[in-house]
């Protein structure tokens, strides 16, 4: 592997087509501003390296980015890009991560609108996360203890798993499909509407409008908090421990709840059993 240290790049492609190239301490920046440092390039190793410039990771393989920078001008960092690691970073440009497959993220900060795009086979473990439209319509994502800010976020994804999350973001796993999520919080406007297979397990689950318009929806052993007009017009068995604020038109299924604020049957379709465990305390 040829190794590059402490150098300076700001010119167009400068390191286009690279085979086997190891960057530590290296700068992508300067008054050049050139693009596409390291497009169409394979087995490519960075670290500790500063990427001010755009598209730096473009139609490439088997790329390792280990505690570097990613500025906000490092706009659309990594596109078409199949097994890609990336530790212990900073990715605060936009739309940072878009149709690559096979990814591992791990410690990183990200603050990126439109990250993860179209992507397929996403880990991603102890890492932040603010940013508008978080991985719109990918596939595969299995996370780990992940912090999000961001408002639009997972929807459209498919065949995904969540564990220990924490994620404040309106109307989240919109459309979802075949989706597990497991001791997490989750907070946020109109959770989960149109979703499709979705559970939630061990969870605690805050905001208004939860859970409308679902399919094949389950709730095991969770919480819900100021959740009003929640399972409208959804087939769903769901066991919640906590009172609920309010319950609309559910289709079918079974819903058990600690406590109800209010039923609300106004839709002559709307068969599903609810049941309370307890007075309202």
């Amino acid at each position: 592997m040829k190794i590059i240290e402490n150098k300076s790049f700001d010119e167009e492609r400068a390191l286009y087509g690279s085979q086997g190239v190891k960057a530590i301490s290296c700068r992508f920046d300067g008054p050049a501003d050139g693009e596409s440092a390291f497009k169409e390039s394979a087995d490519i190793f960075t670290e500790n390296c500063y990427f001010n410039l755009r598209y730096p990771f473009w139609h490439g393989r088997n790329v390792k980015i280990l505690g570097c920078e990613m500025t906000e001008l490092c706009r659309a960092a990594l596109w078409y890009t199949d097994d890609v690691k990336i530790k212990n970073t900073r990715m605060h440009g936009i739309k940072a991560l878009r149709e690559c497959a096979d990814v591992t993220v791990e410690n990183c900060d990200i603050i990126s609108p439109e990250f993860g795009w179209f992507t397929s086979g996403i880990n991603m473990k102890n890492t932040t996360v603010a940013g508008e439209y978080f991985m719109l319509r990918s596939e595969g994502l299995v996370f780990e203890n992940v912090t999000l800010n961001g408002k639009y976020s997972l929807q459209y994804i498919e065949n995904s798993t969540f564990e220990g999350c924490n994620f404040n973001t309106k109307d989240a796993f919109w459309h979802a499909k075949n989706v597990v999520v497991k001791n997490s919080y989750i907070k946020g406007e109109y959770l989960g509407w149109y979703s499709e297979n979705v559970t939630f397990e061990n969870c605690v689950i805050e905001g208004t409008q939860p859970l409308c318009y679902c399919k094949g929806l389950r709730l095991i052993n969770c919480e819900m908090h100021g959740c009003d007009l929640s399972f409208e017009k959804s087939e769903v068995y769901a066991d919640v421990t906590s009172f609920v604020d309010s319950i609309k038109n559910p289709l079918s299924g079974k819903i058990t709840v600690g406590a109800l604020g209010e039923l609300i049957l106004d839709d002559k379709n709307a068969l599903c059993e609810v049941e309370t465990k307890n007075d309202k305390s």
